[in-house]
Order: C-alpha cells, then sequence, then structure tokens
C-alpha cells in the first residue's frame, strides 16, 4: 500500500471523498444519460412534424397519364415547407419519388431510400425514420409511402423529408446545460452538509484527544466510556484496558525497584563487612569463604527469587500461553529435588495423573518447584512427604503434604506477601516463593491455599494445594 504522510489519513476528506466521488460520477451519468433522453424525446416530438410535412406534400401529388404510362406529378415548391419549420436554426428539403423511381420534385443530391419498411410502426402510415446526410450535414429523415389517387389511375409514391439536426442538438444541449448547474449546486448543497456534518460527527474525537493530551504523564485513569459516542466506545474500552495494562506493569515494576534495592542492600552490607573482615584477619581464612559463600549463595538465590517475579509478569503480558501436561511437570520437578529428599531421608510419595492446562512451563515448574522445596524445607527428617496431582474434570489439583509444624492463622495470608517468613523458617529462605507462587496462580486463573492438618487437635503437617482450570474444561 502507498505509504501516507506523516499526519496519516484526514476522516474528513476520507468521508468527503467516499461520499462526493460517487455523488459526482452518479451526476455525470446521469447528466450524460438525460442528454441522450432529450436527443430521443425531441427525435420523438421533431419525426411528427416530418410525418406532418411528408403527408402536406402526399396531397400536392397527383396522377396523370403519357402516352399510355401512369406518371406520377407534383405541384408543390419549397415554400409549402415553411410552415413546419420551428425557427431559422433547422431546414426542411425533400425529395419525392415516383412509380418507376424516377424524381419528380425535390432536391436531387438527397439519397433515395431503398431499404425496407419496419415490421412494426407506432404510426398509422407507411413510414420509417432514419439519420442520413445531406451536403455533408447530418439529417434526421423521414420516408412516407404515400398511396396517390387520380384520374388516370393509382400509385405508390416514395416521399422522403429530411431536417438538419440543428434544433434538436440546441434543445438537448440546453436541457443538459440547466440540469449540469441544478446539479453542480445540488453538489455544493452535498459537499456543505458533509463537512458539516463530519465536523460534527468528529467533535468527540478531537474531545478526546484533548483530554488525552491535558493529562498528566502518570494518570493512567480509565477514560470515561458512557459520554462516548457508541462508535468509539470499542476504542476507549481498549484504550482503557490498555492504559490498565500498562499502569500494573508500571507498579510491578516500580515494587520490583523498591524491593531490590531494598533487600540487596543488606546481603551487599553483609558481604562487604565480611570481606573487609577476613582482609584484616579478624577470622580464619576457611572461616571467612565458608561465611562469604553463604551470603552470596543467599544473595544470589534472593535475585534469581526476584527475577522470577519479573518474568511471572512478563509472561503475563505475553497473551494466550500453550498447553502443558502439568503431571509431566511435576515428575520432572520431583526428580530435581530427589538429592534434597534423600538428604533428609523423607518417605516420599508421587502420585501425578496427566493434566493438561494452558500455560508456560516454566510457571509451571516454578510453582510446583516452590511448593515443593517449602515442604521439604519445613519437613523433620525421616517424615513422610506426599505430592499428589489429580483432577475434577473441570480442574487440575496439585496438592503437597508434608509433617512440618504448620503456620498460624494470623500468618496464613501474610506468608504470601513478599519478603515475609514464617516463625519456624529456616535460615536461608528469601520469603519469596510463596509470592511468586500466587503470582503464576492468579495468572492462569487458578486459586492456591494453605491448610494445616490436625489429628486430635494436634497439627500434624501442612497441605499446601493449588488449582488450575484444565484445557479440556475450557473447551467444553
Amino acid at each position: 500500500m502507498p505509504a501516507q504522510g506523516p499526519e496519516g489519513r484526514s476522516l474528513r476528506r476520507v468521508l468527503a471523498l467516499g461520499i462526493g466521488v460517487p455523488v459526482l460520477i452518479f451526476m455525470v451519468i446521469n447528466a450524460m444519460t438525460l442528454y441522450y433522453q432529450a436527443l430521443a424525446a425531441a427525435d420523438t416530438a421533431y419525426d411528427r412534424t416530418l410525418l406532418a410535412s411528408a403527408k402536406s406534400i402526399g396531397e400536392l401529388l397527383d396522377v396523370r397519364r403519357v402516352d399510355g404510362r401512369q406518371l406520377l406529378q407534383a405541384n408543390l415548391s419549397y415554400s409549402a415547407l415553411e410552415a413546419f419549420e420551428a425557427d431559422n436554426r433547422s431546414r426542411l428539403v425533400y425529395k419525392v419519388t415516383g412509380f418507376e423511381g424516377e424524381m419528380v420534385a425535390g432536391f436531387e443530391d438527397l439519397r433515395t431510400w431503398t431499404g425496407p419498411l419496419p415490421d412494426r410502426n407506432v404510426y398509422a402510415a407507411l413510414v420509417h425514420f432514419y439519420d442520413d446526410e445531406f451536403r455533408g450535414d447530418p439529417v434526421r429523415v423521414a420516408v412516407l409511402l404515400q398511396p396517390v389517387a387520380g384520374e388516370a389511375g393509382l400509385g405508390t409514391a416514395t416521399i422522403q423529408v429530411a431536417e438538419t439536426l440543428e434544433l434538436r442538438r440546441a434543445l438537448a444541449r440546453d436541457l443538459l446545460i440547466q440540469t449540469a448547474w441544478w446539479q453542480g449546486l445540488l453538489l455544493l448543497v452535498v459537499g456543505a452538509v458533509v463537512a458539516t456534518v463530519v465536523h460534527r460527527a468528529t467533535r468527540p474525537v478531537r474531545q478526546l484527544s484533548a483530554d488525552v493530551q491535558s493529562r498528566a504523564e502518570n494518570d493512567l485513569s480509565p477514560l470515561p466510556a458512557r459520554a462516548a459516542p457508541r462508535e468509539l466506545r470499542p476504542l476507549v474500552e481498549a484504550t482503557n484496558l490498555l492504559m490498565q495494562r500498562v499502569s500494573r506493569l508500571l507498579q510491578h515494576q516500580k515494587r520490583f525497584v523498591r524491593d531490590t534495592s531494598h533487600q540487596l542492600r543488606t546481603p551487599l552490607a553483609v558481604l562487604q563487612t565480611q570481606v573487609q573482615s577476613a582482609l584484616r584477619g579478624d577470622v580464619e581464612p576457611m572461616q571467612a569463604l565458608r561465611e562469604i559463600a553463604q551470603t552470596v549463595g543467599g544473595a544470589t538465590e534472593l535475585a534469581n527469587q526476584m527475577l522470577a517475579l519479573a518474568k511471572v509478569e512478563q509472561l503475563r503480558q505475553q497473551g494466550r500461553a500453550p498447553v502443558t501436561d502439568w503431571g509431566e511437570v511435576v515428575r520432572q520437578v520431583a526428580l530435581d529435588v530427589s538429592p534434597l529428599i534423600a538428604d533428609k531421608d523423607l518417605d516420599f510419595e508421587l502420585v501425578a495423573a496427566a493434566a493438561p492446562v494452558r500455560a508456560h512451563q516454566w510457571a509451571l515448574r516454578e510453582l510446583t518447584r516452590n511448593l515443593l522445596h517449602n515442604a521439604i524445607r519445613h519437613s523433620p527428617p525421616g517424615a513422610p512427604l506426599t505430592v499428589r496431582l489429580d483432577s475434577d474434570g473441570r480442574h487440575a489439583a496439585l496438592s503437597i503434604s508434608d509433617a512440618g509444624p504448620g503456620i498460624s492463622a494470623e500468618l496464613r495470608e501474610r506468608l504470601f506477601q513478599p519478603f515475609s517468613r514464617g516463625e519456624s523458617a529456616p535460615a536461608g529462605g528469601t520469603g519469596l516463593g510463596l509470592s511468586i507462587c500466587l503470582e503464576i496462580v492468579d495468572s492462569l486463573g487458578g486459586s492456591i491455599a494453605l491448610d494445616n492438618r490436625s489429628r486430635q487437635g494436634r497439627i500434624v503437617g501442612l497441605d499446601a494445594s493449588a488449582r488450575l482450570p484444565l484445557e479440556t474444561a475450557s473447551h467444553g
């Protein structure tokens, strides 16, 4: 497509051309049609005059006998046709041919008609009309086969009356000019109406543009959709949806920068202190390296968790995710953490059925890994740990049951907030694992819950469950 200018297409110009050009084409076609219809009407009207002229000539014919032959005799002059001439813009000429094709009267250079008469005729006479030339000028000719009777006998004369076309064409031309003037005036009226209507119709667009331009840079509040015309509401609603997504993304970025700067400040300060202490020789080199390694490991885990939070929002912005088998992801994660399970000698049980869900594989791995890591971290050595993934036909449910100390009621909701850790949590946690899990299930339209498992009034463990909609259910 041809490139548009820097300002793009003008809506006024598109509407004006879209309406004006078809109207103009229609007017031109209508004017030409009217012109030819006027010519046809003029032919019909003036053909009657030609027929009347031919009949008048026929009344002046007689039959005489010469040497035993019947001959046609004409007693007329050109002045006999003056009564049929409308004005001096046209001329009438005639020619009378006798019984045997001889010329009787008239203009000899008017071509003699030799064709057949039409089968159908609207006139009560043997007449035919056709176009021809006379002395280089176009003429309209009426040919009449007129029976002539006299004392000497009876015969049929051929009478031709021709008229030049100046008057007919002038009449059609005058009608065309008058029509063109009126149609031009109509076109101007249509153009003025279109310009006025387009100006009024585009006023809400200009008002909406002015409202958006007058807003502050950080104002992402929704635009008023009810006040917009019906045709603009989809655009306003789409703009509001976009601004909502941008606002959420900006809030997430601000929170990410704020939390990252706050959380990384402490391990970096600790690392700097440990390095300075090692350089002064306050601690043994190996002990100093172990402390530095522990601090670096904690900072690395924190950075990875922060990046994971950012990636969840990135995947949310990418739109529709592919279909992934959650059961296969759970089995892979369980295999990855098997050294941690073996290190604590846990009584591990895994039941994972196939569960197709619409989610990125990374999100399912991160969700499963965080929940399973928390369960392993809080499980005492040798305790049972059960991982079960099943479905109810509409949702897939992942349940991880450990034998840890559980959580108090006041901690249950707070644990899903970033950097929130339980009182019994082991050292080294970042407090971001459950926050990442919550962000993932929210982005996938699911839910997550932490419930204590009790027996005889005593807490014997914690059940962490996450539910996601099955893909088969969404298409059912």
